[in-house]
């Protein structure tokens, strides 16, 4: 191997490692909408509640966007569930990805599974790709759907 394929090789491998870390650091992580733009918010909040979602329902509504073949998904989905037991104040809605492409497009959903968090009154709180960080998540539950005789 000549210097030239070796650094073409160096470069690339950097390139990759560097890929690697921030798509990493970015998966499952809840990014809030603080600072996003109102009008696509406000279009995003419509399209979870054309699928039957109803914020005012709960404390915290989480909108898990799954497909049947996700492993992510069912752990997100046993999650979610074990912390209901512990936060009535917590409705989660589980949403199959393949049956609801319009939304998916409309939503930007690039993979699964991908979860919205709506406060009571509607507002869309952030949302998360991939895996849920489990501290994170039950963070966001704490702060906005209080356990059962914590009210």
């Amino acid at each position: 191997m000549d210097a030239t394929g070796a650094v073409v090789l160096v470069v690339a491998l950097l390139l990759a490692g560097v890929a690697m870390w921030w798509l990493r650091t970015r998966s499952g992580a809840v990014r809030t909408t603080t600072g996003a733009d109102v009008t696509e918010v406000r279009a995003e909040v419509e399209v979870l509640r054309s699928l039957g979602v109803r914020p005012e329902d709960a404390d915290l509504t989480v909108v898990q966007f799954a497909t049947a073949f996700c492993a992510p998904c069912r752990a997100t989905k046993a999650r979610l569930a074990q912390l209901q037991t512990r936060h009535p104040a917590l409705a989660a809605v589980h949403v199959d990805a393949e049956s609801h492409l319009d939304a998916v497009r409309a939503l930007d959903v690039r993979r699964t599974p991908t979860l919205f968090y709506l406060g009571r009154d509607g507002a869309l709180l952030g949302r998360s790709s991939g895996a849920p960080r489990p501290d994170e998540l039950q963070a966001l539950v704490a702060a906005h759907a209080p356990a059962a005789g914590h009210v």
